[in-house]
Formats: structure tokens, C-alpha cells, sequence
């Protein structure tokens, strides 16, 4: 069986947010019925839907903006109830799932700004807020680490692209 989409041009579209609050990391672990990466830990974000943006005015003649932003300030809030503010880009990956959809996940950061964590059932069945040396205990799905590093490294003020940490 190829991994090969149909459509070469065709991707889900997924936006994440490491979600920053008093020095410490926001971690939900995927329900256990989930279909890919179940009871794993990561951070929370969604798929963008075209319904996100095709229903709403565009910003100029020819197109919408801040679409993943909207997109990732409507996930949070749906996935662990709280509003988030000051969404950075940190990184972005591409993969090919087993069931051969194509994913480009774009990876955020983004403050705390207000709520209560109540967490959507179905989607997770467990929360942490964790420091980055903490983190590192936790079964992540493949890079979350490293991003959280990144992100961890961008609110001191050091940029850069994605390696490995250790």
C-alpha cells in the first residue's frame, strides 16, 4: 500500500499551542480512544476546517488573515476551556499518516490569559503544568520535547529551527 495522498497538494492543516503560565508548560494526555497517538502527551491544538474563515468577511479582497490564530484560539478554548494570547510561530512539521493522510502541523506558542481547565471529553483525559526539566518524564509524542525546548529557549530570547534536545 503507497503512503502517497491522491492529491499532492491536499494536506490537513493542524496549529498547536504550547501554552506558557507561570514558567510552566501546559501538557494533555490523548484519550485512549484516539486514533492516532492514543494516551500519549502533548500540547493542545486542532485541524483548520474551512469553516474557520469561508463564512466570515475577508480581511482584504482576495483573502482572510489570521486564520491559524483563530483557528488555534478555538481549539484551546474548545479542548481545555481557556483563552489564550501572544500566539508565536515556534516551528512546523510535515508527515504522512499510516492511513496515508498527509499532515502539516504549524507549532505555536502562546500565554496563559485567562480560564479554568476543563478538559473535552474525548480528546484528553489528563493534564499537567510542567517545567521543561519535568517534561522529560512524560511519554510525548515524538518532537513535542524538542519543541518545548524551543519555545522554552524563544521566551529567553534565542531563536531557532528544530534539532533534537537531549
Amino acid at each position: 500500500m503507497s503512503t502517497k495522498p491522491e492529491n499532492q497538494h491536499l494536506h490537513e492543516v493542524v496549529v498547536t499551542a504550547i501554552i506558557v503560565k507561570d514558567g510552566k508548560y501546559l501538557l494533555t494526555r490523548r484519550s485512549p480512544n484516539k486514533k492516532r497517538f492514543a494516551s500519549m502527551w502533548t500540547i493542545p491544538g486542532g485541524k483548520l476546517e474551512t469553516d474557520d474563515y469561508i463564512n466570515l468577511p475577508k480581511d482584504t479582497e482576495h483573502y482572510w488573515y489570521n486564520v491559524l490564530e483563530r483557528v488555534l484560539k478555538r481549539e484551546v478554548l474548545e479542548e481545555v476551556n481557556l483563552k489564550i494570547k501572544d500566539i508565536e510561530y515556534v516551528t512546523s512539521l510535515a508527515t504522512v499518516h499510516k492511513d496515508g493522510a498527509p499532515s502539516l502541523v504549524v507549532s505555536c506558542m502562546a500565554d496563559y490569559d485567562s480560564g479554568e481547565i476543563k478538559l473535552k471529553d474525548g480528546e484528553a483525559d489528563r493534564f499537567e503544568w510542567v517545567s521543561l526539566e519535568e517534561a522529560k518524564s512524560y511519554d510525548l509524542i515524538d518532537g513535542i520535547y524538542d519543541e518545548l525546548v524551543m519555545a522554552d529557549n524563544q521566551r529567553k530570547g534565542k531563536k531557532s529551527e528544530w534539532a533534537r534536545f537531549k
